[in-house]
């Protein structure tokens, strides 16, 4: 079934009006999965990381431009991701759109950093949007707002690809007329070189004079507009650089950094492609030390190099998600969906690199639980959008997932804002509780569990040592 599996696929992504170049590489990978390829690296083929520059050490001959030249930075764009929903906090619109401090987004704070960036460094820096089908619209209407952020001759956007969930039995398109939109899910952000190339954006930007690409994902607002990294960057004829810092214990299921044994060339290993048997090498932080901040900078000359002499196709290791097609559902039919990263290209360009940056450049929200931190009083936002840690260190949050997950339920049993957490080193919930006004968290703190929704009362001050009665929620 496997051939007529890809040729359903094939005609199925042509009637939706998917590019071909995005049909060529998801042509690629099914081939591979056909042949039995699973993307899993062992731990046996690989060794550690042991040395890579630190941007703290670089010297300031390496970090700016020499008199006379223009700054690197002014060559370059900023790609920021923004194809997700948010649908794990229970969102219905782009994450982007998420108020983090005193009513100002993702969206609005990411325009503030470059806006302020241009002004600083005299240059255009144009942010570009790699959006989905589901945010586009209204990414692009809140942009509408801020006229000020568009580049003259430059879209604000280039929209991902998509591309059909395959039924794990026998490889074919899945069916789901209960909801349509279900048999289509995104390739990863491993999508972007594709997408780049085929929306056109790739050449837009190079004819336009631009060499160098900075991409993050947009709700990491600790990787604002870095005049030093780009320096840097532009100074090593790398292809290809990815920012990474070093591992906690609250890094261990995130990719990492290793060297393929076979030939010497730094990869990146994600959780979704380690064994079973290799899981604890895989969590073990002190053997492998640096995980991806998915912050990463391009040559986008070397890039559209690739991508020609490839036929599009990078080549990125592939990536196998065994879900079920509706999520929710888990007696609905399991489907596999090929994804690939876009950290992988660490791989495939000769010359690739990396380099040690401070944790304050990955500042990601992916639970209410980062949300929490990071509209409390342990950061500080500044009037260019960039955001400062003034505690000693981030405290580690972790919320009732039955009770806080979804943003609604989250914002209901915060409507006050954060409690202040500046002086804290871990804050627990376990169980139904509602925050009042003026709640200070100092040390480790822990809400034991709940038989009933209950209240932390007004100016409270929640510490190792404070037992908190069941009061009733009012």
């Amino acid at each position: 079934m496997t051939n007529e599996g890809l040729a359903q696929a094939q005609r199925k992504m042509r009637s939706a009006g998917v590019a071909e170049n995005a049909i060529t590489v998801f042509s690629h990978y099914y081939a591979q999965l056909a042949d039995g390829s699973t993307g899993v690296i062992p731990e046996e083929s690989i060794s550690p990381v042991t040395d890579l520059p630190r941007l703290a050490d670089l010297r300031a001959d390496a970090t700016t431009p020499a008199p006379g030249r223009q700054p690197a930075l002014g060559r370059t764009v900023i790609i920021k991701l923004n194809g997700g929903l948010g649908t794990s906090m229970g969102m219905q619109q782009a994450k982007s759109l998420l108020p983090v401090r005193e009513g100002r987004t993702f969206l609005d704070l990411t325009v503030a950093q470059v806006l302020a960036a241009r002004a600083e460094h005299d240059i255009t820096l144009p942010l570009v949007m790699m959006d989905s089908f589901a945010t586009s619209a209204d990414t692009m209407a809140e942009l509408s707002s801020s006229p000020a952020v568009r580049t003259p001759g430059l879209p604000l956007e280039f929209v991902q690809n998509q591309e059909p969930k395959l039924r794990a039995d026998d490889l074919t398109p899945v069916d789901w007329p209960a909801a349509p939109d279900l048999e289509w899910c995104p390739p990863g952000h491993g999508d972007l070189y594709t997408a780049l190339e085929g929306s056109g954006m790739l050449r837009r930007l190079l004819d336009a004079g631009y060499r160098y690409a900075a991409v993050s994902n947009v709700d990491n607002l600790g990787a604002s507009p870095s005049a030093a990294l780009a320096e840097w960057f532009a100074g090593t004829g790398a292809p290809f650089a990815m920012e990474v810092c070093e591992r906690t214990r609250a890094d261990r299921k995130g990719g990492h950094l290793a060297v393929r044994t076979a030939d010497g060339r730094l990869i990146l290993r994600e959780a979704a492609q380690t064994a079973a048997a290799d899981k604890g090498s895989f969590a073990d932080i002190s053997r492998h030390r640096y995980f991806n901040t998915n912050n990463l900078w391009l040559d986008l000359a070397q890039l559209a190099d690739a991508l020609a002499s490839r036929n599009g196709v990078l080549g990125l290791p592939l990536i196998c998600n065994r879900k079920h097609v509706d999520p929710t559902d888990s007696s609905s039919p399991e489907v596999l969906q090929l994804e690939t990263a876009m950290g992988a290209a660490l791989e495939v360009f000769e010359g690739a690199t990396a380099i040690v940056v401070p944790r304050s450049r990955f500042l990601p929200v992916k639970t209410t639980n980062d949300l929490l931190v990071l509209r409390s009083d342990v950061y500080r936002v500044n009037d260019d959008g960039t955001l400062d840690r003034v505690s000693p260190a981030t405290p580690l949050v972790t919320l009732d997932p039955g009770h806080y997950k979804l943003i609604a339920d989250f914002e209901q049993r915060f409507p006050h804002g954060s409690p202040s957490l500046r002086e804290a080193g871990s804050l627990t919930v376990e169980g139904d509780w509602t925050f009042g006004p003026n709640v200070v968290v100092r040390g480790d703190a822990v809400l034991p569990p709940t038989e009933e929704p209950s209240r932390v009362p007004a100016s409270s001050i929640l510490d190792g040592t404070t037992a908190l009665a069941h009061a009733p929620r009012r």
